[in-house]
């Protein structure tokens, strides 16, 4: 396998990971707590969508087979998606939603702030603008967590069920492969393992501030860098891309 198509595969499972996530949160739209919150959660989504859209580009480019962003969003099956686990879980109750969106948000600033430093401009040029915009994501969601965590008997016991059925997705977040490590080497993607030790200090010092203790979870989840996913990804794409679907030749 040649560098340019190891870093077609990254860039599709980065742009994937951004995507799913996004779809998630755009299932909020117009259903949020009140309207600030309804209208941020939204605009994160935006952020999220705006990332995809980049990374699928580039991905396409890369590839060298005609297909662009949109291509590559709508008409793949669900075998050929490679995001996280985690992004693609169903939305949930709020402290879900929010803590999901912390534990992800926490992991894509270190990993984004390393690529903002690769070797690789276009990739260096997509992550130096998603920092920004994942600075502000990790923030918001963080002060919702501290919220939930110091507010009602129902808002902590929420916190800590949807701590419980996250926690078993995390180690598939960091899972890599051997074109993952020849990326690495070439100085191009980021070294997964710093980009863990920076969010467990995170999730640590988070976790701690909130009285949240980690699950015990016998079997951690995994297997979506293979194309290997939960049963509720397919339900996603199904509503996502059925209009691509049904109306390709539609002009818009």
């Amino acid at each position: 396998m040649t560098t340019q198509q190891a870093l077609f595969g990254y860039c599709l499972r980065l742009g994937d990971d951004s995507l799913i996530l996004a779809q998630r949160l755009a299932e909020w739209t117009g259903h949020g707590p009140f309207l600030e919150e309804d209208l941020a959660l939204t605009n994160i989504s935006l952020d999220l969508f705006g990332r995809a859209n980049a990374l699928l580009m580039y991905a396409g480019r890369l590839e060298g087979k005609g297909r662009d962003g949109d291509r590559l969003a709508f008409h793949r099956g669900e075998r050929e998606y490679f995001n996280s686990l985690m992004a693609e879980q169903p939305k949930g109750d709020y402290a879900f939603t929010i803590l999901r969106l912390s534990v992800m948000s926490s992991y894509q600033f270190h990993l984004y702030t390393a690529l903002a430093s690769s070797k690789d401009e276009t990739l260096a040029g997509i992550a130096a603008k998603s920092v920004k915009e994942i600075t502000y994501h990790v923030r918001h969601a963080h002060s919702w967590v501290r919220r939930f965590a110091g507010g009602t008997e129902e808002s902590s016991r929420r916190l800590h069920t949807a701590l419980h059925e996250l926690w078993r997705f995390t180690d598939d977040l960091f899972e890599t492969n051997a074109q993952d490590c020849s990326l690495v080497d070439s100085g191009i993607a980021a070294d997964t393992e710093k980009v863990k030790t920076a969010w467990s200090r995170d999730m640590d010092e988070l976790f701690g501030e909130c009285g949240l203790q980690l699950p015990r979870i016998p079997y951690m989840q995994s297997g979506s860098r293979d194309g290997k996913h939960s049963e509720h990804l397919g339900f996603l794409l199904a509503e996502m891309q059925f209009l691509p679907r049904a109306y390709p030749d539609a002009k818009w």
